[in-house]
């Protein structure tokens, strides 16, 4: 289930899991058989026709949750578009607290400071909220300054706004250490939202939040056409079985940790390793040709994909 062919029958082993979306493996025969069934009883129907099968799903992924998480909202994808008006002016980005790059490295107080300064100078002293991925992805795989999450959530709430974790990626037991990356950080965020490893590459997507938020939500008409499909909500209902059964997320552990002793051997041999982090199987390796300065080796990690990319049993990540 872990490999993938090429026109001329060449294995590659896909480390990148499909952009981070096949979290059980592909053609995995009980999600597949779950998708099969469903599609046999009920293939279509909008979420404003109750099924059972949305339900248990929603159920089930609410149970996976902490704190008074347990409201859930079952997406089509995560890419939904935001038909409410934003001004750009009220959107605030604040600085990475990447302890790698980093102006304040891995102290947090520097990067909560600026978030503080944003709502102190920038906002009328009340916030909507703070959005933010709990162990960056596409970023870099890179996991904030420790503590950054529980500093920031305090002064947000106290500023009226609800705090909102990110978990496309960093979900679904892949850090190993725990099933969500929120739980790194020691917090319980008040909005999670979540796709890929969902469903195994199902367009599938959710929200979890708790029962006052959801009740606000629930004054207004949310709809969307293919919002709790029942086929993707019964493959998303199998993933989260599978990886209980198959305890995957122990795995993601012991073969991360593995995989991350033997990178950080590499790093102490050779110098163009700057940097060797994450946890579980969300790691990432960074490139320099300086490592004081820190320079991105790029050249160099050009050729390292090229090389990687020819090689049998191997499909390099970004």
């Amino acid at each position: 289930m872990q490999y993938l062919f090429d026109e001329n029958g060449r294995r590659y082993l896909n480390a990148f899991s499909g952009i981070v979306s096949v979290s059980c493996g592909y053609c995995h025969p009980q999600i597949l058989n779950a998708i099969m069934e469903q599609s046999k009883l009920l293939q279509h129907a909008t979420a404003i026709y109750l099924n059972h099968t949305i339900a248990d799903f929603a159920e089930a992924l609410a149970a996976k949750m902490p704190g008074n998480l347990k409201v859930s909202a079952i997406l089509d994808t995560f890419r939904n578009t935001w038909k409410y008006s934003i001004p750009q002016g009220e959107i605030h980005h604040v600085i990475n607290p990447n302890p790698y790059r980093g102006i304040f490295g891995s102290d947090p107080t520097g990067y909560v400071k600026d978030v503080q300064d944003h709502m102190d100078y920038g906002t009328s002293g009340k916030v909507a909220g703070f959005i933010s991925e709990t162990i960056q992805g596409v970023g870099g795989a890179v996991e904030l300054a420790p503590g950054y999450l529980t500093m920031v959530y305090d002064i947000v709430r106290k500023a009226g706004g609800v705090c909102i974790a990110d978990e496309v990626q960093s979900g679904f037991g892949r850090t190993g250490s725990h099933y969500w990356g929120f739980e790194t950080q020691g917090v319980i965020p008040d909005i999670v939202t979540m796709a890929k490893g969902i469903s195994n590459g199902l367009p599938l997507g959710a929200v979890v939040t708790t029962p006052e938020i959801a009740q606000v939500m629930a004054q207004k008409i949310q709809f969307n056409t293919f919002g709790g499909n029942p086929v993707c909500s019964a493959g998303g209902h199998e993933v989260l079985r599978v990886i209980d059964q198959e305890r995957r997320q122990e795995h993601c552990s012991d073969v991360g940790s593995h995989m991350l002793g033997r990178l950080r051997e590499l790093q102490r041999r050779h110098d163009i390793i700057g940097d060797v982090r994450g946890r579980g199987l969300m790691l990432g390796v960074e490139l320099v040709t300086d490592r004081k300065e820190k320079t991105p080796a790029k050249a160099e990690t050009a050729i390292l994909f090229e090389k990687l990319r020819g090689n049998e049993d191997s499909l390099p990540t970004p």
